[in-house]
């Protein structure tokens, strides 16, 4: 999230002279009774002085079940390009012919859309037997039997009516600094931000409909999303990353079979998984490019350390990334669900401090030398695992409540820890969201970056093992560290922005502005490039944090002038959850 520095410091001081509620635009959520759903619901009830009003939102179920329910869901849910004006009511009773709608939402994206969940997916089967293929006098269709549909009307002008779309992008950064303006709470931006329960729908439903693709060569295949999409840290926007998954086509025959005989698949060979791997996601590449409805700008870039195939599905508007083979990004992405089910200030305080380095651009969606949101989370997640008593536990910690069935090594990594939320101890730590963000940037602002490492398998400082700037150990692939591509300038700039973050937030501790004064205050005070409260040493800093992005960013262009839009090669798997 960019914060223009033209016009904003006005806005601002606008705003806080007003201090007046802007009213949220409603947006109708249609959930599945007695799903997840019920434990992403967008109440806005208070709670207590450490709880942050999300607890009915934090998921209580394992991850497993979570994804297995959302895949089944999305097994039974259609998408429909809509005419720009249609009757819900009519819409909804030819639908109905085909069998029983549980559950229905529009939305907009190069068009209106339709998400159709029916009760049993049955139904979905006689709305493809009632579906003819188009015909046109200068093209060709090719035939392909999908779940992704268009509606069109017979009678263009009886339609009349149009129907409420909800909304799957963020605020606006005018809209989003109103609401900071008068925002009693860090709350506010993990409200705006978090994805809606339409998105997250939408995003199964689109890994859904690759799958479909995916099993004509491999029937028994589950295309699962991972990162952002399913950890619980995604935004509204953020990038849908999916992994097709083998497993079960390779153990089909993994029971035993009494007698002496043992049939097997004619298959053909190559030399490594890496090659096999290869071939599987280019074929994949090819027939989303040429029979993907809604599959555009089909990339195959399957010479980087993790191949993958990236396009865009221009009906949900999703950048997708198609990876195999990927399942140390999976088990990645169920920790961060974890973490971000245990306590319910973890998920707020890392949106937080993520929006404050995108606003001082120490994040970027280009490649290069910045910090990455993934390792901010783990940061994070590191710092709660200091406090005193700890918010969060260590992985090692985990570890130890897991049993046999969390046993899991994947790759010669063990990736072994607790499924099951209810057997972790809740903290006792009673800490306010605002004292922690204070704390945060106190902790890394003092942090000795030249001699540790961060650790959040056993939650303590340790000797770095190389020379790189931060280092950041990955929890699984202990080997590795996520943040090697960060440059020491980088670095120096994350400290000194949160050293002059902290005195900020200590000055309003003291000297808290009056719902009548001009003057910003709270997060918002921390997303200006220049605020007026700033002591005289960090405006002198300004221009030379200035000089550093426009180096950085020429250097980061420059050495990814010839992959652009690709994945660089020592980017690691892990690297890629949020």
């Amino acid at each position: 999230m960019a914060v223009p520095g033209v016009g904003l410091l006005t806005r601002l001081n606008l705003c806080a002279r007003r201090r007046t509620r802007v009213q949220r635009p409603i947006v109708r959520l249609l959930s599945c009774p007695g799903t997840v759903a019920k434990d992403l619901r967008r109440d806005e009830q208070p709670s207590g002085s450490v709880e942050t009003g999300f607890e009915d939102k934090i998921p209580k179920r394992r991850f497993s079940e979570m994804q297995n329910e959302r895949r089944e869901q999305a097994q039974r849910t259609v998408l429909i390009h809509c005419p720009e004006k249609i009757s819900e009511n009519k819409f909804l009773k030819y639908l109905s012919q085909f069998g029983p709608i549980n559950n229905h939402f529009f939305y907009e994206s190069f068009g209106l859309y339709a998400v159709v969940e029916f009760c049993q997916k049955e139904s979905i089967g006689s709305l493809q037997n009632g579906t003819h293929t188009p015909s046109t006098a200068m093209e060709t269709a090719i035939p392909f039997r999908s779940r992704f549909f268009n509606l069109k009307l017979k009678n263009q002008t009886s339609e009349r009516s149009r129907v409420r779309s909800s909304n799957q992008l963020p605020r606006s950064n005018k809209q989003l600094f109103e609401l900071l303006c008068y925002a009693e709470s860090l709350n506010t931006l993990l409200k705006e931000f978090q994805l809606t329960e339409e998105n997250t729908k939408l995003r199964y439903l689109t890994c859904s409909l690759i799958e479909d693709m995916a099993a004509a060569y491999f029937p028994d295949c589950i295309v699962r999303p991972f990162g952002s999409s399913v950890n619980t840290f995604g935004k509204l926007g953020c990038d849908l990353d999916m992994f097709l998954d083998l497993d079960e086509t390779r153990n089909l025959s993994a029971h035993k079979i009494s007698g002496n005989f043992l049939m097997e698949f004619q298959v053909k060979n190559v030399p490594s998984e890496r090659i096999a791997t290869q071939k599987i996601l280019s074929v994949l590449g090819e027939c989303l490019d040429h029979f993907g409805p809604g599959c555009v700008g089909v990339q195959k870039i399957l010479n980087a350390r993790c191949p993958l195939v990236r396009f865009s599905h221009q009906a949900s508007g999703f950048q997708c990334d198609l990876t195999t083979n990927n399942r140390i990004a999976l088990t990645s992405s169920e920790l961060l669900y974890i973490y971000g089910a245990l306590d319910s200030r973890v998920r707020a305080l890392v949106f937080s401090v993520r929006c404050w380095a995108r606003a001082h651009s120490l994040t970027s969606s280009i490649p290069g030398a910045w910090i990455t949101n993934f390792s901010l989370t783990m940061m994070v997640i590191f710092f709660l695992q200091r406090r005193s008593p700890p918010i969060l536990p260590t992985l090692d910690s985990l570890k130890t409540l897991a049993d046999a069935e969390d046993k899991c090594v994947i790759e010669g990594n063990n990736c072994t820890f607790v499924r099951d939320l209810s057997r972790i101890k809740p903290s006792q730590n009673t800490e306010t969201l605002e004292l922690l963000l204070k704390e945060f940037f106190e902790y890394f602002g003092n942090f000795a970056f030249d001699k540790n490492s961060i650790n959040i398998r056993q939650g303590r400082e340790q000797n770095k093992p190389d020379s790189s700037p931060l280092y950041i150990q990955n929890p699984f692939e202990t080997s590795l560290n996520i943040s090697k591509n960060v440059s020491q300038s980088q670095l120096q700039k994350f400290v000194d922005l949160a050293r002059e973050s902290a005195w900020i937030l200590q000055q309003e501790d003291t000297d808290r502005p009056s719902i009548s004064s001009n003057r910003p205050w709270g997060l918002v005070s921390l997303l200006l490039p220049s605020a007026p409260n700033r002591k005289s040493f960090t405006k002198k800093k300004s221009n030379k944090f200035a000089i550093e992005t426009v180096k950085n960013l020429l250097e980061s262009l420059k050495g990814n002038r010839t992959e652009n839009f690709t994945k660089t090669s020592g980017k690691r798997t892990i690297s890629t959850q949020t």
